[in-house]
């Protein structure tokens, strides 16, 4: 199945340079998009791989991956986006 263009250019820019990060950052209107921009680069590229990458082959593809990341990375999603 083809990528949406929303997919094509959310992959792009999680792997885009600290500054095109940065500037869709600033722009982005759910704190769970701020959230993974701000992340390091291999957070990003982790999900990028195994939820985008994978194009829906899994429902939970995203809740699977959360759950599979570090202490430090799950607790900064539950103060950041979560908890607000």
């Amino acid at each position: 199945m083809p990528r949406t263009i929303q997919e094509r250019l959310a992959r792009q820019v999680l792997l885009a340079p600290a500054l095109v990060r940065r500037a869709a950052a600033g722009r982005a209107t759910e704190a769970a998009e701020r959230w993974i921009l701000e992340q390091s680069k291999h957070v990003r590229q982790s999900y990028v791989r195994e939820v985008l990458d994978r194009n829906g082959e899994h429902p939970h593809a995203e809740e699977i991956w959360m759950l599979r990341q570090s202490d430090a990375v799950r607790e900064s999603y539950v103060r950041e986006v979560l908890e607000g």
